[in-house]
């Protein structure tokens, strides 16, 4: 089994490798314009990508800072050390479903 898999691992190598050797360079101009295009869409997927990942990491973070400023809140009222400003409630909202279609 563990020569079958070197055979594959090399017949990989000369498909990935075989057209980066046989080919020839092209013949083609890439402007500035369409070069600048390129990287611009280039860095806008970087970014996107990266940020994507960082917000996968850091979400246990902050959930975890969350967890423990409302954890630590309720304790520091109790004891009296700090006064929070009173939250603003929301009035009630009327349920429109009772009173048929609006």
């Amino acid at each position: 089994m563990r020569r079958m898999t070197r055979e594959r691992l090399f017949l990989w190598t000369v498909a990935i490798l075989l057209p980066a050797v046989v080919t020839t360079p092209a013949a083609a101009y890439v402007g500035p314009g369409a070069g600048l295009s390129l990287l611009g869409a280039l860095w806008g997927v970087v970014i996107a990508v990266g940020a994507a990942i960082g917000f996968v990491v850091l979400w246990p973070l902050r959930r975890f800072l969350r967890k423990s400023r409302t954890a630590a809140t309720p304790g520091a009222q109790a004891g009296g050390d700090s006064v929070s400003p009173p939250r603003a409630s929301r009035p009630p909202q009327e349920d429109v479903s009772r009173h048929g279609a609006v």
